[in-house]
């Protein structure tokens, strides 16, 4: 079990960090605290293995770091996000946690940080948190919800519905192909989002200071990164430029970029699902959304599409967010970046708002969707760009008189363009709306 609060495992500079920083009340990501204790613990076995830490004393740190690793200290983090850029707080948090826990003799720097700097470890806690939570949590997620829509794409291939430009009706689509694209769009966010994934896993662990590796063994931070490897089957990498990983944070930009495009993409997908369920009676309405819940306190029956609305509010702030990095990322100077801390924050959150969101989206509503026959049926034999197929037959400015005057009128195509000239046969040959939708008249 862990402690309670009152038995406070930080030293002074902890102290000193939280009376600093009363600024919001929110701690560092609870991932980054825990992988700063995967970080200690195999470094601590290590500087061991080197010869520059006492066995005995490493494995009394890499016990108490462990136990910082499995989530057992949260409540020992105290200081706010918003704190020294470097993370250099809460790394001395860190160190002072477990050099407590560890006992008699422990030094929080001379022995917990032996060959570590914040500047790389605070870092290469963050780079380690998001590509854990990318690769174990948001990615098979986003599986699941390809497959959800994906599985729709199949159901609705051969319902026939208007399609739209501009908001306004355009020529005959499937239903079917209106999901099959909502898929290619999560299956294509996931691989821009594996993408980014290489060069997340690049951590600047072993430049300490600022980029040189100064008062560390050469071989340290190989043997780390090998031990956090093996610990969680991550391919965790070195820097292409110990430099480059110590002075910027371009590869959380980059991934935060990529999540940036796949909220556009679920604005797409949810705006596209609540038009398209809208109604029931003077909406579009061609397909039926889950009914979740009352959707007003005041009017009876009436349901909303409450899940398509929490993606769009989720997408909004992960835009947001992807805002703050961005300007976060650009604000380094020579060797090191000190916005790390409000980065952490803005990722992380991204990642656990778009694994959360993208799993109720495929169970809660892409999964129950509906078609609605009759809405669909209205919507194919409604449109009046249907007439788009007669353009071979009789050219575009008679198909264009034809519309027109339907539009007028609001007799249907059919009627209209008969009694313009266009001979039966060569209608119902062109005006085959399955056809038509398959582009293949």
């Amino acid at each position: 079990m862990g402690v309670q609060e009152q038995e406070q495992l930080w030293g002074g500079e902890t102290t000193k960090a939280v009376a600093n920083f009363p600024v919001s009340g929110e701690r560092i990501p609870v991932p980054v605290v825990r992988w700063l204790g995967r970080i200690k613990s195999a470094a601590a076995h290590v500087n061991a293995e080197l010869g520059l830490l006492d066995e005995d004393k490493a494995h009394r740190i890499a016990a108490a770091a462990d136990r910082v690793a499995d989530g057992e200290f949260d409540d020992q983090f105290p200081i706010d996000v918003f704190q020294t850029g470097s993370g250099t707080s809460s790394n001395t948090n860190a160190n002072e946690v477990i050099a407590t826990l560890a006992g008699e003799g422990v030094h929080p720097n001379d022995d917990v940080n032996m060959g570590q700097s914040s500047n790389d470890v605070f870092p290469s806690a963050v780079h380690l948190a998001a590509l854990d939570a990318v690769k174990t949590e948001l990615l098979p997620v986003l599986e699941e919800l390809e497959a959800s829509l994906q599985g729709k794409a199949d159901e609705f291939k051969d319902m026939v519905k208007s399609g739209r430009t501009h908001l306004m009706d355009a020529v005959p689509v499937t239903l079917g192909q209106e999901f099959s694209g909502y898929a290619a769009q999560v299956r294509l966010g996931a691989r821009r989002i594996s993408n980014a994934l290489p060069q997340v896993a690049q951590i600047p662990l072993g430049g300490t200071a600022t980029g040189t590796g100064l008062n560390t063994h050469k071989e340290f931070a190989e043997r780390v990164r090998a031990r956090l490897g093996e610990a969680t089957g991550l391919d965790i990498r070195p820097p292409e430029d110990p430099f480059e990983a110590q002075g910027n944070r371009d590869a959380l930009v980059e991934l935060s970029g990529a999540l940036k495009v796949l909220a556009v993409s679920l604005t797409k997908i949810a705006n596209d699902l609540a038009w398209m369920g809208s109604g029931p009676r003077t909406g579009i309405g061609e397909i039926l959304l889950p009914e979740l819940q009352k959707g007003s306190s005041i009017m009876p029956g009436k349901v909303n599409p409450v899940i398509a609305e929490v993606v769009l509010q989720v997408a909004a702030q992960v835009i947001g967010n992807d805002t703050t990095i961005t300007v976060a990322g650009s604000q380094g100077n020579f060797e090191l970046n000190v916005r790390v801390p409000l980065i952490a924050r803005d990722l992380l959150d991204s990642i656990k708002l778009l694994t959360n969101t993208c799993r109720i989206l495929a169970e809660k509503c892409v999964d129950g969707i509906q078609a609605n026959q009759d809405g669909l049926r209205r919507s194919a034999e409604m449109t009046l760009s249907a007439a788009t197929a007669l353009n071979p037959y009789i050219g575009y400015d008679k198909g264009a008189e034809i519309v027109k005057r339907a539009s007028e009128s609001g007799r249907p195509l059919r009627e209209v363009a008969l009694e313009l000239g266009v001979d039966e046969e060569t209608y119902d040959r062109a005006m085959d709306l399955r056809k038509m939708a398959q582009g293949n008249l």
